[in-house]
């Protein structure tokens, strides 16, 4: 029986008087070998209109069907491989695995979205029978559960697949992504994609380990470029799973994490760099210490350093933040006693690109991070006060723009080194001091298009980098600058001059 026959028959077998259904009469298939037949055919590969009437029609059976017809006798397998048939089917075009980057949106990748839309239509008709089923004294929540477990994995990632702006999507499979997705999450009792992934509580088990299961396969060094929608599927997924769940699966998360950062493009670069920061900020460090693991995400890390890109340099130093302590207490509980830390290792590395660095995009992301590395070697920054003090005042000198974030970043970075390495301070007084001073006659003299608040904050700075060297210079400062006062007729830098001498 042709599909759109079998559905008329189904609907004039609905509810009757008693608003009881009957059941299918004889002439009506088993609904088990009506969809097998149409597993078969959409595993087959991706068809054209044939496929999508038969499509449409697919979802006009299940909404008519009654629920004991659908689901009565009915193996969860069978359901289960017509589920992952249809993923199969509304899957982008397999790309080939050292392929370029990919293509804009063509021919393929919105029939694509198409059939991901006809194919999200037919998965919600089928939740939603699922929900009607469990009210069905015959079949019940029993039943309903073992059909769930079946095609929860296969709905999830077919959600997550077309759920954000890609290629192979359009508005309306990304809405109608974005609603199964909130209807699968209900009707396994969820309150979020998150409980649904990890587990409502630590002990109880969510389906994050299966969805990884089925990604395994495609997680692969030979097959993850194949389907271009796996590597977003994994990175949309992995941060849904945070402390205390996430370091039950760290061999399933790791090894993808780091085949993907270590590929040539730039985009799948970042992509598992940020993947490596979760892990980081949501595994204990015990968990990443046993068998070198954080070792071996700093090593993979710290190679993406030469790399030119801000993205990527921005990404890279974020997780080497907070992977640093990490290794540290490691080292100090093993008792291994070593000249320089890691963190010494990459400040070394950055000060020496920073120093050679001429593209803004990347001054500005070394800039902004600088402080955070001086904050966490303390007083130990003064192995690196040499080339240190070359960073500073080289990007000093510079207008990066109307944010001035590198030179924001900068002043940040003295402050913080001052506060440290005050005893260090007095020999290098006398050129810190001009630097200072030359910038806020720079930024008072500035006629770009530099926002006022960002000068007074430029400004700010400087004043504050002021009153620390006078501080730990013992009024030194104070002395230097009554002359520069007393011949200055500019107000704004006579008044940054005054908080200095006024300061206590």
């Amino acid at each position: 029986m042709e599909l759109s026959g079998l559905v008329r028959a189904l609907r004039l077998e609905g509810p009757r008087d008693g608003g009881q259904p009957e059941q299918p009469s004889p002439a009506v298939p088993p609904a088990e070998q009506v969809l097998l037949q149409i597993g078969l055919i959409f595993s087959e590969g991706a068809g054209g209109a044939p496929k999508a009437g038969m499509l449409r029609d697919l979802g006009a059976l299940v909404e008519a069907a009654d629920c004991r017809w659908l689901f009565g006798g009915m193996s969860p397998a069978t359901l289960g491989e017509l589920v992952a048939a249809l993923n199969g089917y509304a899957a982008p075009p397999a790309q080939e695995q050292d392929a370029a980057d990919l293509p804009s949106k063509d021919s393929a990748y919105a029939a694509t979205a198409e059939r991901a839309a006809d194919v999200g239509s037919v998965f919600l008709h089928l939740l939603a029978k699922l929900e009607a089923a469990k009210t069905q004294e015959s079949l019940g929540v029993p039943m309903v559960g073992l059909i769930l477990c079946r095609v929860m994995e296969p709905l999830y990632i077919f959600a997550a697949t077309h759920i954000a702006e890609r290629p192979w999507t359009n508005a309306k499979s990304q809405s109608v992504a974005q609603e199964l997705l909130a209807l699968l999450v209900r009707a396994t009792g969820c309150g979020s994609v998150a409980e649904f992934l990890r587990g409502k509580n630590e002990d109880e088990e969510g389906r994050f380990g299966a969805v990884m299961g089925l990604l395994k396969q495609e997680l692969t060094k030979d097959t993850w470029k194949r389907n271009p929608a796996t590597k977003f599927v994994f990175s949309w997924t992995l941060p849904q799973v945070t402390r205390p769940w996430l370091s039950h699966y760290l061999e399933r998360v790791l090894p993808p994490s780091l085949l993907i950062s270590d590929d040539y493009r730039e985009e799948n670069k970042i992509l598992g760099v940020r993947c490596l920061h979760h892990i980081v900020l949501n595994v204990p460090a015990a968990d990443l210490c046993q068998f070198n693991r954080a070792q071996v995400v700093f090593h993979a890390l710290y190679n993406h350093l030469y790399s030119r890109g801000a993205p990527l340099i921005q990404a890279v130093l974020l997780c080497l933040l907070d992977l640093l302590p990490i290794l540290e207490r490691a080292q100090r509980q093993q008792k291994q006693t070593r000249p320089t830390t890691p963190c010494d290792e990459v400040l070394q590395l950055v000060l020496t690109h920073m120093e050679a660095e001429h593209r803004l995009a990347l001054r500005r992301v070394y800039a902004r991070t600088l402080p955070a590395f001086v904050q966490r070697l303390g007083i130990l920054i003064a192995r690196h006060l040499k080339r240190l003090e070359r960073v500073i005042l080289g990007y000093l000198e510079v207008c990066d723009g109307p944010e001035e974030e590198a030179r924001l970043g900068i002043l940040e970075t003295l402050q913080c080194t001052i506060e440290h390495a005050w005893p260090r301070m007095p020999c290098r007084l006398p050129v810190l001091l001009k630097a200072l001073l030359k910038m806020i006659w720079d930024v008072h003299t500035d006629q770009s298009s530099t926002p006022e608040p960002v000068k007074a904050a430029l400004l700010q700075g400087a004043t504050e980098c002021l009153i620390l060297l006078d501080r730990c210079s013992e009024g030194q400062v104070k002395v230097l600058l009554e002359g520069v006062y007393s011949s200055c007729e500019e107000n704004r830098i006579r008044e940054c001059i005054r908080k200095v001498q006024e300061n206590t």
